[in-house]
């Protein structure tokens, strides 16, 4: 309404200066009339004497009716015959326009200066010229001019009554536009609000009757729509949640199985190749044994076969004891681990197993911090598998060979940010290119028979994998190969 009021303002600003305007060209037509009832001297040029007092009182008159201010008349000659003072201070009087106006034969209209219009600038007054014509003579011309400040004024007395009226308007609008919005959406909206913070599941949300066919009505209706389909959707997303958990348990069981069993397969490597080592000094027991029997030795002699004897069973002892340990079944429960110590446990257990002879294993144990949370038990067969892998190929390596070089195995670890970086570097034969990207693979190996199950590397790779950890294999032909893992370090105050 405010522009609207605006764009009516300019217009009647505009028509209301074309009014005076018009007034102004009445008010000059009025004076041609009125001279044309003057006495004209033969010579026929308008003088002061001509123009009379009655005259000059009859003009001032159409001056004040129209409400302009200033005038002059000029006679042929330019000279001034009549003047009503100028209120706008012009030395000129408008002589200038009335002449140029006369010697064109043309009316003009001159809008000047600038005031406070109404809502913005505007001109400040006007002026209108012409040619003064009686009985098809032009005896002169006249000037004149007004201010339009009280025009302006009109129109503000107007614009205030305009906005008085705009302003009770709009307060009329505002309070029944708060009513009928309050009534139709605010209060069925904070209703249905409540309705659905009360929602219970499996309810419908009741329809409110007042808007059962409004747009409310609808969107309630809506809403019970998308309730239902998601009370469906629950119960399908429960259903595959529940498959979900089923099938996640049940190959859990599955890992732990393939865990469990890779690792027997490993106890049953273990324990085939002890089998020699145990056999030696269970000999050497009985050869001394059988000594014991004899009658011909002293005490001094017996002592020492007994304490030979005890050193033979105690390392059974020791060997048995370590299989054992390795085999027990898992708790699964991570706790605080020493990686060092768990090498060096896994390395005393691969010392007597014929794979490992002639293979040097050297430790490079360069962490200054070695603790992580893990189960150390599948911490260990992780290591086991990779270091019983490394001690296969040496042994493939030294079938193929016929020139023997120095098997080594070298475990070095190292501090790398928050974890701890083990690196097994064997110089071996190396693996192919095309083998290594599968080497992590369930069931693929490239050993002979009865010599693995194809699982250790990839029951490794995911047992590293649940410690947060990687492992990764780099291999050279001839070279050796490495595998790489790093595993997060545990700190102080970490569950």
């Amino acid at each position: 309404m405010i522009l609207v009021d605006v764009v009516m303002v300019k217009f009647s600003e505009k028509d209301f200066v074309q009014s005076k305007i018009q007034t102004g060209r009445t008010v000059i037509r009025a004076v041609e009339q009125h001279l044309g009832y003057l006495p004209i001297l033969s010579k026929g040029v308008l003088t002061e004497v001509d123009i009379g007092t009655k005259f000059s009182r009859d003009v001032a008159q159409l001056l004040a009716t129209g409400g302009f201010t200033e005038a002059v008349i000029i006679n042929q000659r330019g000279v001034p015959v009549f003047r009503r003072k100028s209120s706008f201070g012009d030395r000129h009087g408008g002589i200038p326009p009335a002449r140029e106006a006369m010697n064109l034969g043309d009316w003009s209209t001159e809008l000047s200066g600038a005031t406070w219009g109404v809502i913005w600038i505007s001109s400040e007054r006007l002026r209108i010229s012409a040619p003064l014509v009686a009985g098809g003579r032009t005896l002169g011309g006249i000037s004149i001019s007004t201010s339009l400040q009280p025009l302006y004024q009109d129109l503000r007395k107007t614009q205030k009554i305009i906005l008085l009226y705009i302003l009770l308007d709009t307060i009329i609008l505002a309070i029944v536009g708060i009513y009928l919005l309050s009534r139709i959406v605010v209060r069925p909206i904070h209703k249905l609000l409540r309705l659905t913070a009360d929602y219970k599941e499996g309810d419908l949300i009741p329809t409110p009757a007042q808007s059962s066919r409004d747009e409310i009505g609808e969107l309630t209706r809506s809403l019970n729509v998308m309730l239902g389909r998601l009370q469906e959707n629950k119960k399908e997303l429960k259903g595959h949640i529940t498959s979900l958990e089923k099938a996640n348990q049940e190959l859990g069981q599955a890992q732990d199985e393939l865990i469990r069993s890779e690792k027997l397969a490993s106890v049953g490597r273990l324990a085939a190749g002890i089998a020699h080592e145990i056999g030696n000094p269970i000999g050497i027991v009985l050869g001394y044994l059988e000594l014991l029997q004899r009658d011909d030795i002293g005490e001094e002699e017996r002592a020492d076969f007994l304490n030979r004897i005890e050193k033979e069973i105690t390392r059974i002892n020791v060997i048995i004891r370590q299989l054992l340990d390795f085999s027990r079944p898992s708790t699964g429960k991570p706790e605080q681990t020493h990686v060092h110590e768990i090498l060096r446990r896994t390395v005393e257990i691969l010392k007597p197993q014929p794979m490992m002879e002639d293979i040097q294993v050297l430790f490079q144990l360069e962490a200054t911090t070695d603790a992580i949370h893990a189960d150390p038990q599948q911490l260990q067969q992780v290591f086991l598998n990779i270091i019983m892998n490394a001690g296969d190929a040496h042994a493939e390596d030294a079938q193929g060979q016929a020139v023997m070089k120095k098997r080594s195995i070298r475990i070095e670890t190292m501090e790398s940010d928050d974890t701890i970086v083990l690196r097994f570097v064997d110089n071996g034969p190396g693996i192919p290119s095309e083998e290594l990207i599968h080497i992590f693979d369930p069931f693929y190996t490239t050993k002979d028979p009865g010599r693995g199950t194809g699982l250790g590397l990839s029951v490794s790779y995911r047992l590293v994998e649940a410690l947060g950890g990687t492992l990764q294999a780099e291999s050279v032909i001839g070279e050796g190969t490495t595998f790489i893992i790093r595993l997060p370090l545990h700190r102080d105050g970490e569950e």
